[in-house]
């Protein structure tokens, strides 16, 4: 039976297998007996010899260490294992200075006692472990782009010479050439992505293999800046993936987030339009903040920098509204009709006018009617002269718009002479409806006062009326219909005055303020708030 006890300088630290610091001494405790009740003689005349073996060397060749001064000991672990203790107290203790690495290894233990005892003790072995490290040597810092020369040494000053063999593994060295990453000097050019990355040395010797690893610490210039949005109330940033161009809804409220990879920390700074050394930033913060943007267009520029460089991105705001219409508005001039319309949008809107199912657009004139147009930032204009003699009950309106959206303003030429009824901007669905119910809101004001005026006059006298003239209605007993206005509206030919009187111009004007579009959920609750009806 076979025990022992490794320890380091002693104490006692117990186990089979013993892990030694090249270059340092250890001592491992050991105890044994002999299996004497096993039919093995035991004499106690004849000298007690005990020996230390490698595993794969055999009693005949040299021992490591033992007492018997007919033996030889290996020349590597002479003078360096020797036996401590009495054998003859069962004591097989093993003290090993200035371990080498080449020690590591399996050892077993063999007693013999004259020509009858004679035993290994194979069951019970010792692993002896020798540890050590290369070193690896460089110039810090590291800066990304700049060749460093990097060198692996293995000083072992207790060992003897021997042939190394170097290898390198890293993620740093995935371009390089194999065939450079054999030798104990290796010239690196570090990368920004090497930054945080592993290196490793490896030496090798009599198939043991000592490695050492680095963690390598790489400056670099700013990189990978990205750009972020955020809009009012929103509290997570979304990165943009294009960052060319987004476009902003017009009285938005938002935050740029800017974002690099550097090493050191990189100074962010925006800047209104292309940075240059003169510039003064607008902030120096990764977050800007925008309540307002005043103009249609903003170049924004974020600026990363730090001693080994700077880069930049840029980020046009394009300000994006649907068209909002002023208009149209008629009154009636010594030539005819004239009426104009605005409508400001971003982009700019087209303008253009609908005389039934006529379409005006763009600078041109003949014998019954005239059109111009201009426009100039977000606004567009447009003005229509319509000339004597245009026949009347027909629709006039004027049409915004743009890639946003689109509003529509609507004048209905009335029966008669030249009259006419502003309906005001319309946008949606609601614009029929809202049409017809101004036609028989207007119906029941005249309807009202013809009556008022015909209790008041002598009996005989003709049904005249007093706010259009002699203007016969043909639709009376159905004012309210679901058909479209210009269907209501119809020709004055039936009742039209005799020739030769002269008829007064008459027309009504219904003013409509602050109108909204609903949403299409609310078209049915859809309600429309007017200012003032006015007859003349």
């Amino acid at each position: 039976m076979l025990t022992w006890c490794p320890c380091c300088c002693c104490p006692c630290c117990g186990g089979e297998s013993v892990a030694v610091k090249a270059c340092m001494d250890v001592r491992v405790t050991c105890s044994f007996s002999y299996p004497w009740n096993s039919g093995y003689p035991w004499y106690s005349s004849g000298e007690l010899f005990i020996y230390w073996f490698r595993e794969k060397d055999q009693h005949t060749n040299d021992a490591v260490a033992t007492n018997d001064p007919r033996k030889r000991v290996k020349p590597e672990t002479r003078g360096r294992f020797s036996l401590l203790g009495d054998p003859n107290n069962n004591d097989c203790s093993l003290s090993i200075r200035q371990a080498r690495l080449s020690d590591s290894g399996v050892y077993y233990f063999r007693v013999e006692r004259g020509y009858d005892v004679r035993y290994s003790y194979r069951d019970k072995k010792l692993n002896l472990l020798v540890t050590g490290k290369p070193d690896i040597h460089f110039l810090e810092p590291l800066e990304s782009g700049s060749p460093t020369k990097l060198t692996c040494r293995l000083s072992l000053a207790c060992d003897e010479p021997h042939p190394l063999l170097f290898s390198w593994a890293g993620d740093a060295l995935d371009a390089m050439n194999p065939d450079t990453l054999h030798s104990s000097e290796l010239t690196l050019t570090p990368r920004a992505q090497d930054h945080g990355t592993n290196l490793t040395c490896l030496v090798t010797f009599q198939q043991v293999t000592l490695e050492r690893t680095v963690l390598l610490n790489v400056s670099y210039a700013p990189r990978n800046l990205r750009i972020s949005l955020s809009f009012r109330n929103v509290t997570a940033f979304k990165i943009l993936q294009n960052t060319s161009s987004i476009l902003i809804p017009e009285g938005q409220e938002l935050q740029l987030l800017c974002v690099a990879d550097s090493k050191p920390p990189a100074q962010l700074s925006w800047f209104q339009g292309s940075p240059t050394p003169e510039a003064a930033p607008i902030s120096n913060t990764e977050v800007l903040e925008l309540q307002y943007l005043g103009t249609a267009e903003a170049e924004l520029t974020c600026q990363a920098q730090n001693p080994l460089g700077s880069e930049n991105i840029s980020l046009s705001l394009i300000v994006v509204s649907p068209p909002q219409l002023l208009g149209p508005s008629c009154s009636q001039e010594d030539e005819g009709l004239r009426c104009s319309c605005s409508s400001r949008a971003r982009p700019a809107p087209s303008l253009h006018w609908r005389l039934g199912k006529l379409l005006l657009e763009g600078n041109f004139s003949n014998a019954s009617f005239e059109v111009s147009s201009s426009s100039a930032g977000p606004w567009a204009n447009g003005s229509l002269s319509l000339r004597e003699g245009l026949s009347s009950g027909v629709s006039l309106s004027c049409e915004a718009l743009n890639i946003h959206g689109a509003r529509s303003g609507s004048v209905l030429l009335l029966p008669g002479k030249p009259a006419f009824l502003v309906v005001g901007a319309l946008g949606g669905a609601g614009a029929m409806a809202l049409l017809s119910l101004c036609l028989c809101f207007l119906f029941f004001y005249i309807l009202k006062a013809r009556r008022k005026q015909a209790a008041m006059r002598p009996e005989g006298v003709d049904d005249e009326d007093p706010v259009m003239g002699t203007v016969a209605w043909g639709s009376r007993k159905k004012p309210c219909s679901d058909s479209p206005p210009d269907q209501m509206v119809l020709s004055p030919a039936e009742d039209a005055p005799p020739p030769g009187e002269q008829e007064d111009l008459h027309y009504a004007s219904l003013n409509f303020h602050e109108m909204t579009s609903r949403e299409p959920q609310d078209q049915e609750a859809t309600s429309t708030e007017y200012a003032e009806i006015k007859t003349s």
